[in-house]
């Protein structure tokens, strides 16, 4: 049995491989080295750097943390033994056993999430209070705490019901991840921002326009209420079909027109070549690998953690250790995949207007409300960067200028 899990792993991963090498756009576009300085001011450039600075210990601190948790919950009986204390059915002890590891987890970041959000006040990121930064911070909270308790009945369930439990769990977290890529827009987006119609004008008629000549059918242009709890600007494309719209972050529209119209045409490249379509199935791949990879591994473990099976209710702290590991394990690579992705968005923005000078004032203009880290260091690129930096960016953008004709900005 396990020789057939092996296979199918194997087969599986070899997939992905193929699929992310063949969709992904590796050669977008060839570009100069970036240049900070040439864009930015040097009190631009220090600014950045001391929010790197300050921001960099707690961001370390916070992945030490998660490693040390999974340490703890994959190579210790210690998420065992404090399941094992609860009282009831399997399924409820699964429900409580996700709930009381996850507030247990929470509590440990909870100091660590409030020192970030102090330092994101001190740069003037951050726009709210207390009050509604824990509501925010439990929203989230609870929301992946569903998912979790959901995910994990289900795999204990045919854990308890099948020998071969890998083959419908790798199919269920497959179809669990496209669900959940379109259901997002329509039931967990109104939990954190609202959203109302944008107001009739020159912008909503050219955002509408600008869809409509590049041929991405888009039902609403709505504005999210992002001021609430951020200075960043941003804007996207969500949904699929019927369900997609134009979403501006409020904050952005206090920016040029223009610049805000680059930055939609930004996202109707990633709906005109279907990149969210494209994620969402990649992610069901990868999720349906770590079910396989999670049977392979998990029988492995069990003594350790003090198990005899993953059907154990005591099974889901080492289970939950598990499944952030495959996260953080992962995470580079969707970022290389994200960043090549996130250039040809750019490419396709500039195709769409022919306006490097005002991509390039945008640019400068996100970087710098953003406080984007306009040099970051390897370890910091390859880790958390899931775009190209904005000095890269805007060397891309005078490449295209040079190769179309367009006087170089």
């Amino acid at each position: 049995m396990r020789w057939e899990a092996a296979v199918a792993a194997t087969l599986l991963g070899a997939f992905i491989l193929a699929v992310a090498a063949f969709t992904t756009p590796w050669q977008v576009l060839a570009a100069g080295p970036p240049d900070p300085a040439r864009d930015f001011t040097a009190a631009q450039i220090a600014r950045a750097q001391a929010f790197d600075a300050v921001t960099t210990l707690p961001s370390y601190l916070s992945l030490g943390l998660t490693i040390i948790i999974i340490g703890v919950l994959v190579a210790t009986p210690i998420g065992a033994k404090a399941v094992g204390r609860l009282r009831g059915p399997w399924w409820l002890r699964v429900i409580l056993g996700v709930v009381v590891i996850t507030a247990i987890t929470e509590l440990i970041r909870w100091p660590l999430a409030m020192w970030f959000e102090t330092l994101l006040r001190e740069f003037g990121l951050s726009t709210q209070d207390w009050g509604s930064w824990t509501v925010d911070q439990l929203k989230s909270t609870g929301v992946e705490t569903v998912i979790a308790c959901l995910m994990l009945l289900v795999l204990v369930a045919l854990a308890r019901k099948l020998r071969r439990w890998w083959i419908p769990a790798a199919v269920g977290a497959f179809a669990l991840a496209v669900v959940a890529s379109f259901v997002y827009p329509v039931v967990f987006e109104p939990l954190f921002n609202e959203f109302t119609p944008m107001q009739q004008g020159s912008l909503r008629q050219n955002l509408l326009a600008m869809a409509a000549r590049d041929g991405v059918p888009v039902e609403d242009v709505l504005v999210a209420d992002a001021s609430r709890r951020t200075t960043a600007l941003n804007a996207y494309v969500s949904g699929f079909g019927a369900t997609r719209r134009i979403v501006v972050y409020d904050t952005l529209l206090k920016a040029p027109q223009p610049e805000v119209e680059l930055v939609v045409a930004h996202e109707l490249g990633h709906a005109k070549d279907n990149d969210v379509l494209s994620g969402t199935l990649l992610s069901g791949l990868n999720a349906a690998l770590g079910a396989v990879l999670l049977f392979l591994v998990f029988d492995r473990l069990r003594r350790r953690v003090g198990v005899t099976s993953i059907a154990d209710p005591r099974a889901v702290g080492a289970v939950m250790g598990l499944l952030s590991l495959g996260s953080l394990l992962i995470g580079p690579a969707e970022n290389v995949v994200s960043r090549h992705v996130e250039a040809r968005a750019d490419v396709h923005a500039l195709d769409l207007t022919r306006d490097p000078a005002t991509f390039i004032k945008m640019q400068k203009r996100l970087a710098v409300t953003n406080i984007s880290d306009l040099s970051p260091d390897a370890v910091e690129y390859v880790l958390y960067a899931s775009h190209p930096t904005s000095p890269q960016r805007i060397a891309m953008a005078r490449a295209w200028a040079k190769l179309n004709g367009i006087p170089v900005p």
